[in-house]
């Protein structure tokens, strides 16, 4: 069995039902199985066999949802490319997995071109008319016949998506999902949100990343819910939803809450249909979790990665009050330790490396079975990040091993000494990072990004951590920008912050022209 029979199931049983409401457009149980049956014939005219890849760069639209059930169909691997990325970066996914056939959305055709000759005999289609060799979408599905082929060698452990990270520390790694990952996670959502298939979920979130694909979007569809699917998250449309389509889940990053405590309809909006509101993808900070409960929704922490396809642990609602700031406990059909240098099982409060291990890990990194051999250890993936379980067994991230600072032989794991900042209103996002010193190896640096007009000074922020924690903990040098640099989901790059403040570090002649490009680039990115 393929993913594509769960829609053909509830063709079946509720073919009428609104499977995706997409601006403008409906398309109900039946409508997605009839597209999905449509591309999968039309793909395997366009030669598309398993094995092959299928790429598609756009926002979200029920037709990038319709192609990955049509790649199960076919045994093919789908690959969604992140569209805020510039083209060199595309050309460098696309030239580690080429494609059979590229979908382009019209916006995103001219960057593509720069790089077309280099695609080889790939298929490219277009969300538009044809032109330069690229063909209409209406025309590739014009190649659809009757027959609508099925590759009978599809099971669970077939590849079916490749995700590339974000490579903001080097070479950017395919993540490789198999078809039973994606069910494992569904069920393990499934658990997670006590899925019905009266739920009405909400998916802001890009499709291109495993968090807007597989926290809700898939696991609904496996279910038989309405899925309400925008092409890219906005404030007031995201309200509007939550109102007026009485919406019961959603995910919103950090990041989304904070842009949508910003604005007056936080106070007035009504949310009252919603049973919990799902987070993570990076460290939540106290007041917005605070602020989510004042409204009367749980918020609910899942923990996991593009590598655990994504959900490893999470809380449920009925724990979210009582174990605010966890990230829960292992999901239902996963394992989850967390582990010394020596591999050995942590005790409570002590902090290690979280590992996991599930039939919703990824089978390995594409083309890359070096790094593939560092993180699957004994059926196991390493993930890097670094928790602690509290004596109820409940688990909480400190930080990504790499980020720890170690201080006069101190480990210091950022997200403590930021959690302590969040705490600040007149503080609206900061990073922690470690700068190499002569003394004692590494000193505590907090970049900070301050609300409005506040003029915070350094010393008012260290005098925060007076009393609070170790002072070996303190920041020794407080920077302050305008906006931190984030990936699409949210997350703060820390490498990105490394560099800035290296380089601000270094004010001789040979660097101050680089540090203040760095410092004008840094104050634009978000």
């Amino acid at each position: 069995m393929d993913l594509s029979e769960w829609i053909e199931r509830h063709a079946g049983l509720t073919p009428d039902k609104v499977a995706l409401r997409f601006p403008d457009r409906d398309l109900s149980y039946a409508d997605l199985a009839a597209l999905i049956r449509q591309l999968t014939s039309a793909l395997a005219a366009s030669d598309v066999r398993r094995g092959c890849c299928v790429a598609y760069l756009g926002l979200n639209s029920p037709e990038m949802l319709a192609m990955l059930f049509a790649c199960a169909r076919l045994g093919a691997l789908f690959m969604p490319l992140n569209w805020r990325l510039a083209g060199p970066e595309h050309r460098q996914m696309l030239a580690d997995c080429p494609p059979t056939v590229l979908f382009v959305e019209p916006q995103f055709c001219e960057q593509t071109d720069a790089f077309r000759s280099e695609l080889g005999k790939s298929t490219l289609v277009r969300f538009a008319q044809a032109a330069n060799g690229w063909i209409a979408y209406k025309d590739f599905l014009g190649r659809a016949g009757n027959a609508v082929p099925r590759d009978p060698l599809v099971g669970s452990d077939t590849p079916l998506l490749i995700c590339y990270t974000s490579g903001s520390t080097g070479k950017p790694k395919g993540v490789l999902l198999s078809q039973g990952a994606l069910t494992w996670n569904a069920s393990n959502s499934a658990d997670m949100h006590s899925l019905t298939a009266d739920d009405v979920i909400l998916t802001t979130l890009p499709l291109f990343h495993v968090g807007g694909l597989n926290n809700q979007t898939t696991p609904g569809l496996r279910i038989g819910c309405t899925v309400v699917l925008h092409p890219k998250f906005n404030v007031d449309a995201t309200f509007d939803a939550i109102e007026h389509e009485r919406i019961t889940l959603t995910v919103l990053v950090p990041a989304q809450l904070d842009m949508m405590m910003a604005t007056g309809r936080w106070q007035s909006a009504d949310f009252s249909s919603l049973r919990m509101i799902t987070t993570g993808s990076t460290t939540v900070p106290d007041r917005l979790i605070r602020a989510v409960h004042a409204c009367g929704v749980p918020l609910v922490q899942v923990y996991g990665s593009t590598e655990t396809c994504p959900i490893a642990a999470y809380l449920k609602a009925d724990e979210a009050v009582r174990k605010a700031g966890s990230t829960g406990r292992p999901a239902a059909h996963c394992r989850v330790r967390i582990v010394d240098d020596a591999n050995r099982d942590v005790s409570s409060g002590a902090s290690g490396e979280i590992i996991v291990r599930g039939p919703n890990v990824m089978l390995g990194y594409w083309n890359a079975p070096q790094a593939t051999a560092a993180a699957l250890i004994g059926g196991w993936l390493y993930t890097g990040d670094i928790g602690h379980w509290d004596t109820d067994g409940f688990m909480y991230v400190d930080g990504r091993i790499k980020d720890v600072i170690i201080s006069g032989g101190e480990n210091i794991y950022p997200a403590e000494i930021e959690n302590v900042l969040a705490e600040c209103p007149d503080i609206v996002e900061s990073s922690v990072v470690g700068r190499p010193d002569a003394r004692w190896g590494e000193i505590v640096v907090a970049v900070v990004v301050l609300a409005g007009d506040r003029r915070l000074t350094a010393q008012d922020i260290l005098k925060m951590f007076e009393g609070r924690i170790a002072r070996f903990k303190h920041p020794r040098e407080v920077q302050f920008v305008d906006r931190l640099p984030r990936t699409a989901v949210g997350k703060i790059r820390k490498e990105d912050v490394r560099r800035l403040v290296a380089n601000e570090a270094m004010p001789d002649p040979s660097t101050q022209e680089n540090s203040c490009q760095l410092l004008m680039e840094h104050k634009q990115w978000r």
